[in-house]
């Protein structure tokens, strides 16, 4: 069974990462479950071994942390859900691909049951929203924007760190960033598509979408 985890206070990223590389290490050693940890932090960057200077717009804007993951600049702040999955992809097949492919599905699942159809895109790891009210793109196809962000770790085959879902954050605060260096695409939330909803409710949604991707059972959330 996975342990789920679930904060309600900002938690600092300094001491989110020290607890997924010691659960990292515990669930190697097989001493503790598989978890997925849900949490807001104050408002940050974090940049990915990805992350190009010339991407990070204002940079003393916010705190930028430097981090193992894969990946760009990304923004966390309030009134985003972040998803720490630390999940055992040596015993899951050992495909990345298909852990990152699932991780996309976990979201589009979730937010699928809020009415928004999220997509993937080739070469843009996350999930992607139509937005057909605003303008044309480059191409001529509507309008896109991103809703959720994911960058992966994998340590002795277990991997760490996760999504990022815009529920309700302040999207101005993305102006100090190249959104996972996507210059041509805005980034959205639920809230800003309309649609009502408040983070108890996406946890639900999050909790039930797991299951029915990773088809796992999930032990009861502890309050962390």
């Amino acid at each position: 069974m996975v342990e789920w985890r679930i904060s309600n206070g900002p938690v600092g990223y300094r001491v989110a990462l020290a607890w997924q590389e010691a659960r990292v290490a515990a669930i190697h050693a097989g001493e503790a479950p598989e978890c997925v940890w849900l949490l807001e932090h104050p408002p940050l960057i974090t940049a990915g071994t990805s992350a190009r200077e010339a991407d990070l717009l204002v940079p003393d804007r916010f705190p930028v942390h430097r981090t193992g993951r894969g990946g760009e600049f990304t923004y966390h702040g309030p009134g985003q859900r972040v998803a720490y999955a630390m999940l055992d992809v040596g015993a899951r097949g050992r495909d990345v691909r298909a852990y990152v492919h699932d991780l996309e599905e976990w979201v589009i699942r979730a937010i699928g049951e809020f009415g928004v159809k999220g997509e993937r895109r080739a070469g843009r790891v996350g999930v992607w929203v139509v937005r057909p009210e605003r303008p044309l793109g480059p191409s001529g196809a509507p309008a896109e924007a991103k809703i959720a962000a994911i960058g992966v770790r994998l340590r002795r085959w277990v991997a760490f760190h996760g999504v990022a879902l815009n529920v309700e954050p302040d999207l101005s605060h993305y102006d100090a960033i190249v959104p996972c260096g996507v210059r041509e695409h805005g980034v959205t939330s639920l809230v800003d598509l309309g649609v009502p909803v408040d983070m108890a409710a996406v946890d639900l949604a999050l909790r039930r979408a797991f299951a029915s991707v990773f088809g796992e059972d999930a032990r009861g959330a502890d309050q962390a």
